[in-house]
């Protein structure tokens, strides 16, 4: 048997004996159609990323019998236990390389975070919706008699940073003209993950099995949190801002951005709302001591009467 050096990024085989369709014996039982298309598939000329990714771990050919190897299992057939060790075993190996890769990233994460979860590190005020929003949610935990602080939390959590700043970063293309590919993706959905944990109010016990996404990231999440933290408590400290000023400052957007948005698609979308949820809306109206002073629900009845009519 002889050896030779096996350079990288070759393809390497595993066949129980060297055939080919010019030496295989008559007698034999394995068809000439089957060993040219093996002989074929390792005649693969393209880049050996391309040809792992479309084999799975084990390969079996039921006409020929023989077995394809690769180091890296196909994660369509995540069912296959017998590729469960030479993944596990290549996570390993790249371990490292993330670990670097994180280290390159952390400074521009952690500068991200800081920006979006900060009330003075952040290049321009504090948008007074915010504000407005995180005072209208703390004003309807106290009138509910909800004082468990996690509630709240998460309450915030998900109107801003999870329903707003997990899509812009999972999805750059939303506001930037770029391309994402598929390795962006990847790694943009771990910062996301990071970013989702952060806002979280759960423990998060990990262990050995855990994802490599999470364990990246593991030391940092509670150092994470508590930047979310001084930044919901930052914002409560913060004046309170009234109608008057709420109106102002939305007709001033509104005055800015007059050309960027279609306002009647944006009011028709309203509406379609509005008239899905027109019992629940009214009947809150009027409940609602102010709305009842402004006539809302009058109003509102007015509004869908009036487009009923019209459609």
């Amino acid at each position: 048997m002889t050896c030779s050096a096996v350079s990288d990024r070759s393809v390497v085989a595993l066949v129980p004996k060297q055939t080919s369709s010019y030496n295989i014996p008559a007698s034999a039982s394995i068809s000439r159609t089957s060993i040219s298309r093996y002989d074929s598939t390792f005649r693969y000329t393209g880049s050996p990323d391309s040809l792992r990714s479309r084999a799975p771990m084990i390969t079996p050919d039921l006409e020929s019998g023989v077995k394809v190897w690769h180091l890296v299992k196909n994660h369509d057939h995540g069912d296959q236990k017998e590729g469960d060790r030479g993944s596990k075993m290549v996570s390993e190996i790249y371990l490292t390389r993330l670990l670097a890769t994180k280290g390159t990233l952390q400074k521009f994460v952690d500068d991200l975070f800081e920006t979006l979860f900060s009330t003075v590190h952040r290049g321009s005020a504090l948008p007074l919706a915010i504000k407005y929003m995180f005072d209208f949610l703390d004003e309807q935990a106290d009138k509910h008699g909800i004082h468990d602080t996690d509630v709240r939390h998460t309450w915030k959590s998900n109107c801003l940073p999870l329903r707003f700043w997990v899509n812009v970063i999972k999805n750059p293309q939303f506001v930037f003209d770029i391309h994402k590919g598929s390795i962006t993706d990847a790694c943009l959905s771990v910062v996301a993950q990071t970013f989702m944990d952060s806002c979280s109010t759960s423990e998060h016990r990990l262990g050995k099995d855990s994802p490599s996404n999470k364990l990246l990231y593991a030391k940092d999440i509670p150092s994470y949190k508590s930047w979310v933290e001084r930044y919901y408590a930052d914002i409560a400290k913060l004046p309170a801002i009234s109608d008057q000023d709420m109106n102002a400052y939305l007709a001033e957007q509104s005055r800015l951005h007059a050309i960027d948005f279609n306002m009647l698609s944006a009011l028709n979308e309203i509406y379609s709302y509005v008239s899905k949820y027109s019992e629940e809306i009214i009947g809150a109206l009027e409940q609602d001591e102010q709305a009842r002073r402004q006539r809302l629900a009058y109003k509102v009845e007015q509004l869908i009467g009036a487009m009923s009519m019209e459609s």
